[in-house]
């Protein structure tokens, strides 16, 4: 259910983690072989919700949030806990975790999880070196937050969370303030990414309607209508990425026969690029990267594993 790409002693390496009490480790792969390197990390006493991956003086880290309340920073050479772990407050787990940059200086963004929804909890910034807070949370949603993603419009670095009340809103991460109103879905919001359109930027949520959204970020504005995905019980992961060129949005989750299923979507046209891809189990995470000069789709799956499909030939 946790899954990021990114680089290793020069090498491209996908990590993953396991989220539930069976398996409660961090994995580092090799993207090229597919051959682990190291030894597993016990990340999370419960398992691992979200996770990204970042840089602390020059060292790739992985920052992990549990079912334990916690955010945890490891570092991916040594397989160490990098300083104390950051707790949250008032809630059971941390739902969503992100790793950005402010004014130079590098931040976890997280969102925490619970079950009684009368509470209001915040997303919260914190400075990834000093593991201190970064300014006063964001506060506006009426219901947890689900979702977090980075990016910029404008020149200012920005938060993108969605949330169980039907909104996706944008945050100045500078002043954690609110920028305009927020973008109203018929349905919670369970996945959201950011992207660029001709060099608009833009961000694609995944509802509990089973559709996705693109959302203009200057003008807050939907882009066209809702894009049914078909994915049953709609789509469980979506990120933005690029093939051959053209800026592509990718879902993934359950299909109809029972088992998952991967669709690429052309974010210029909103219509599907080629045949959906075929798993034999839901799909928890799907990305798009380059290995090797190659577009390729990263997947994690409820069999337990990562699999790689090539999508430059696929997508010409």
């Amino acid at each position: 259910m946790a899954m990021a790409v990114g680089s290793l002693e020069g090498r491209p390496v996908v990590v993953s983690a396991g989220s539930g009490s069976d398996d409660t480790t961090l994995r580092v792969w090799d993207l090229a072989t597919g051959d682990p390197i190291g030894e597993p990390i016990a990340a999370h006493p419960e398992g691992v919700v979200e996770m990204a991956l970042g840089e602390v003086d020059g060292r790739p880290v992985a920052v992990t949030g549990g079912y334990d309340n916690a955010v945890r920073i490891w570092d991916l050479a040594t397989r160490r806990l990098v300083g104390e772990p950051i707790r949250l407050s008032n809630a059971e787990r941390v739902d969503a975790v992100e790793v950005g940059e402010v004014n130079g200086r590098a931040v976890v963004v997280a969102a925490e999880g619970w079950d009684d929804a009368t509470h209001k909890l915040p997303v919260r910034v914190w400075d990834l070196v000093t593991h201190e807070p970064f300014g006063e949370p964001m506060v506006g949603h009426t219901d947890f937050v689900s979702t977090v993603a980075l990016g910029e419009v404008n020149g200012r670095a920005v938060a993108i969370t969605g949330s169980v009340d039907g909104t996706t809103r944008v945050w100045d991460l500078a002043t954690r303030k609110q920028m305009g109103d927020p973008m109203i879905s018929d349905s919670g919001v369970g996945h959201v990414a950011f992207g660029r359109v001709d060099g608009k930027p833009v961000a694609v949520s995944s509802d509990g309607d089973e559709n996705i959204r693109v959302w203009d970020l200057n003008t807050r504005q939907l882009v066209g209508v809702p894009i049914p995905t078909g994915h049953n019980r709609g789509a469980m992961t979506v990120t933005v990425g690029e093939v051959n060129g053209r800026p592509v949005a990718l879902t993934g989750g359950g299909d109809e026969n029972g088992g998952g299923a991967v669709q690429v979507w052309d974010l210029r046209t909103r219509e599907p690029l080629g045949e959906r891809m075929r798993y034999a189990s839901w799909v928890g995470n799907a990305m798009v990267e380059h290995v090797d000069g190659k577009a390729v789709v990263i997947t994690g799956d409820g069999d337990g594993d990562v699999r790689l499909r090539d999508l430059s030939v696929r997508m010409r």
